[in-house]
């Protein structure tokens, strides 16, 4: 009965196809329609229509309601409700409608912002779609792996994702069933006979969508895709887990209620001030509703949402995926770099340039021997591609290359001959192949030259190691070839051990693989931004020194550990906090994962790569994991923070300098809209302290018009900011340093704030003495100086969006002078000034919005005195600039 029961509940799971994976095989395969050869194409397609893509909703889009109440709730936009209330209270029901429709506003930008941010994120699996491997009118091809249907017949190797449910039909697996299971340990899974009364989850032969294989080689036939697989019934049924925000967004959010709590202290007390000097209740809400409007930088998180997104749009379009949003900012602060070296430092086109049998005893270019060359084939996985091309692991590739003419026979032979392989060990650096030959079986093994030469008989193994190492200082990736006849009638190895024994030392074999062109330049950009590159290899240290030595790693030495895997945990303390740079030879992916963490321990922020599945730890531990695109596995991709599209070294420097570039960006905007509270609140702090004998030299709706309408593009435009000269020649950011620090407050409210401030003051104040006002004079409507206290108000107004340019404009750099950086390198920052140029204008000239906004036209001489303005504030931060340089610029050496 239980297994009965078990039956109709897969049954359930399985009713897209109709097929229940638990039956005998030859049935699965009817109910199924396929067989050895797979689907055709056309089947497929056919099958594809009816089934849909094979495509799990693992994510639900945030509703509209809750995406506007987070909005409506923000601690800045609490300010302006309670700026709306007060408005309402003062019977100001114009200016309190006003407020209100500034928050809706506000709301639906940042809902754009972040929709784009969004759309920005989720358009970059578009550069690493997910692929799988099938075979497909009896040809083994590439497919999307949302193509896949039921009935397909897929491949599955080491360092696969699983791309849908299947049932395998020959070979064995291990696979990590975590993500579903929770267990960690991997599982066997073969092509067996169903076990009755199991679990479908501890099914010997199923293999599920989502999970990872980490060795092993099968092949599957599909019997579940999308939301019928095991995992599209657990995502259907989990609930969405909350957007966590960057720590970038988590800063600004602590600033923004800093910003609150201020703007109400500050209200609260001079509430109580004006109250003691006598100010109407009218004018005394007034100030406390332009004090609340004026704190409040509207848009400032969506546009960091932004900034980070277009950024991360940005690395992808230079070959560098990254994963989350915050990675951009860690990237910044990255100060160490562990690389790979073959794929990632080199070309990953590996030639075979000379050879060694212990039977000539000399190094040679000659062609390779008969049995040399056999044995370089037999012990390789590499196979024809769909467009005729060799595909698998470059080492191998050039090693069925080397071994001479003939190549698809000898590989046609290879694959009917071979009888068992055991796949590469990243902890014995050793592969081998079980092959038939006429009445015995052969063993052929090929690895690391120590590897092979400590399971070899007979060899000297000083003289082989002299000449190993004679080709490794030349650069060369030195492998050595053996081979075991095994007696007439022996079986099939089962264990590596009983196999990879007794071996016959063949030859050594010498791969060249060129540093790839732009590396050499990107190291020593690495040197002169501050960064250290660490090799980790498991070649030869001799090889990697070389390649190092070729590439510039190794400043101001280079330090190199032959054998990783047995150092110390003080010994690495002691050689990572030293000034070589390192390189770990001979390592494996725990050597990586004991490298990512002693950096972490020592404060360091780390960029890691890694390519296979066994990588995935140390990839996880680092600080930014990088995996390659091209010749990595799913399970490397899967773990890593950023991939890179073109398996290059110098997208890292790319992707590191742009990290740099985003948050110096995100710096820029900050202090941009810091920068204008200070000539904001100022008017009211005048207004108030003098008891109203000097009218509001700005008006509530003005300062709406200000941060809404002409702060708004300027800001995004810097989050666009072309990277600053001299970005990668200074050192890293320490990763504790708040993206809002004392130097920029300073710098905005200390000084572009306090130039702002004076300014508009002072043009307000002259527009009103221009007209014979004496403090206390009445200015209202329908008094003789109200039309000049209109004017002195927009001349106020004016002042300030052009004190906003000079802000912009020396927002731009934080270090370098303007000159350097170029007048019209941001064309969307000149566009943005010019669109608040052209809103100010209307606003002042057109009678519509003079009405609404209390403005008056102005006369040319206070247009010729606000024109000035921003080459007052710019010119202003440029010499405090140049100051910091000169006393930042080294000391002349004595001759």
């Amino acid at each position: 009965m239980p297994a009965r029961r078990h039956h109709a509940s897969t049954a359930t799971v399985t009713a897209e196809a109709g097929a229940d994976p638990r039956e005998p095989l030859p049935l699965l395969r009817k109910e199924l329609g396929t067989g050895d050869r797979g689907l055709s194409g056309r089947e497929a397609a056919r099958r594809l229509a009816v089934y849909g893509p094979n495509q799990v909703r693992r994510r639900e889009k945030r509703s509209l309601a809750r995406l506007l109440t987070a909005q409506l709730a923000h601690p800045l936009a609490l300010l302006l409700w309670g700026a709306g209330a007060l408005a309402f209270i003062a019977g100001m029901a114009v200016l309190g409608w006003a407020i209100l429709a500034v928050i809706l506003i506000n709301a639906g930008f940042a809902l754009l912002q972040e929709h784009q941010a969004e759309r920005a994120v989720e358009a970059l699996a578009a550069y690493l779609p997910e692929r799988a491997r099938v075979i497909r009118d009896g040809r083994r091809q590439a497919v999307d792996a949302s193509a896949l249907v039921p009935g397909d017949l897929i491949v599955l190797e080491e360092g696969d994702k699983i791309p849908a449910d299947g049932r395998l039909t020959d070979g064995a697996l291990e696979v990590d069933l975590s993500m579903l299971t929770g267990e960690s340990a991997p599982v066997e899974r073969a092509a067996a006979p169903a076990e009755a009364g199991a679990p479908l989850l501890s099914e010997p032969n199923l293999v599920f969508s989502g999970t990872t294989c980490v060795g092993g080689a099968a092949q599957a036939i599909v019997f579940a895709t999308g939301g019928h697989t095991e995992l599209g019934r657990i995502a259907a049924l989990s609930q969405r887990m909350p957007r966590r925000e960057s720590p970038l967004e988590t800063q600004v959010r602590k600033v923004a209620w800093l910003i609150a709590a201020v703007a109400v202290g500050m209200g609260v007390v001079f509430l109580l001030l004006g109250a003691l000097v006598g100010l109407p209740l009218t004018d005394a809400l007034m100030f406390a509703i332009g004090l609340l409007v004026a704190n409040v930088p509207e848009g400032l998180l969506p546009t960091i949402t932004l900034a980070l997104a277009v950024g991360v749009r940005v690395l992808a379009r230079q070959g560098a995926v990254v994963k989350r949003l915050s990675a951009v900012e860690t990237l910044g602060s990255t100060n160490v770099i562990c690389t790979d070296k073959t794929g990632t430092l080199t070309q990953n086109r590996m030639r075979l340039q000379t050879h060694w049998t212990p039977r000539t005893g000399a190094v040679t270019d000659a062609p390779v021997p008969a049995e040399l060359a056999q044995a370089m084939t037999e012990c390789t996985t590499v196979s024809y591609g769909e467009s005729g091309e060799l595909q698998g692991d470059p080492t191998e590739i050039a090693l069925v290359e080397g071994g001479g003419p003939g190549l698809p026979a000898r590989l046609a032979a290879r694959d009917e001959r071979r009888r068992a392989v055991f796949r590469f060990d990243a902890r014995l650096r050793l592969m081998s192949t079980v092959v038939q030959h006429d009445d015995h079986l052969a063993v052929y093994v090929k690895g690391a030259p120590e590897s092979v030469l400590a399971r070899v008989a007979d060899a000297d193994r000083d003289a082989v190691m002299a000449v190993v190492g004679e080709l490794a200082r030349r650069g060369l990736r030195v492998l050595a070839v053996a081979v075991r006849d095994l007696p007439p009638g022996a079986g099939v190895p089962e264990r590596r051990d009983d196999a990879e024994t007794g071996l016959r030392l063949l030859g050594l074999v010498g791969l060249y693989d060129p540093p790839r062109p732009q590396v050499a330049g990107a190291v020593d950009r690495c040197h002169g931004a501050g960064l250290r590159v660490h090799i980790v290899t498991g070649d030869n240290g001799a090889t990697a020194a070389a390649v190092a030595a070729e590439v510039g790693i190794g400043v101001p030495r280079l330090r190199v550990v032959a054998e990783s895997e047995r150092i110390h945990d003080h010994e690495l303390d002691e050689l990572l906090t030293g000034d070589a740079e390192i390189v770990f030879a001979r390592s494996s992916p725990e050597t990586k994962l004991k490298v990512a963490d002693a950096l972490r321990a020592h404060g360091q922020v780390v960029a890691m790569t890694g390519d296979g599945a066994n990588d995935a730890p140390a990839l996880h531990q680092a600080h930014i994991g990088v995996a390659m695109g091209r010749s990595g596995t799913d399970v490397a991709r899967e773990a890593a923070t950023m991939v890179l599209t073109d398996d290059n070294f110098a997208t890292i420097v790319t992707a590191i300098e742009s990290g740099r570039r985003v948050y110096d960006n995100v710096r820029k905007f900050i202090l941009y809209i810091f920068a204008h509270a200070v000539p904001e609140v100022v008017p009211f702090l005048v207004f108030a302290l003098s008891g109203g004998l000097i009218p509001l030299p700005l008006t509530v709706l003005q300062i709406l018009a200000i941060d809404l309408g002409t702060e708004t593009l300027p800001a995004l435009a810097l989050g666009r900011e072309p990277a600053e000269p001299g970005i990668m020649d200074r050192p890293p950011r320490p990763s504790s340093q708040g993206v809002i620090s004392r130097d920029m407050l300073i710098r905005a409210w200390g000084y572009l704030g306090l130039v702002s401030a004076a300014l508009v003051m002072s043009v307000f104040f002259y527009v009103l003495w221009r007209a014979g006002w004496q403090p206390g004079d009445a200015t209202g409507a329908g008094s003789a100086l109200h039309h000049a206290y209109l004017t002195a108000t927009t001349a106020t107004f004016a002042g300030l969006v052009t004190c906003q340019v000079g802000t912009a404009m020396a927002a731009r750099t934080d270090h370098a002078s303007l000159r350097e950086v170029g007048l019209t390198t941001n064309p969307l920052l000149l566009a943005g000034i010019a669109f608040e140029l052209l809103f100010a204008a209307a606003l002042i000239y057109l009678p519509p919005l003079q009405g609404l906004f209390g403005t008056a036209a102005l006369p040319p001489d206070v247009l010729a005195i606000i024109a000035v303005f921003p080459v007052i504030v710019w010119g202003t931060d440029e010499l405090r600039r140049r100051h910091r340089r000169r006393r930042a610029a080294p000391a002349p050496r004595a001759a």
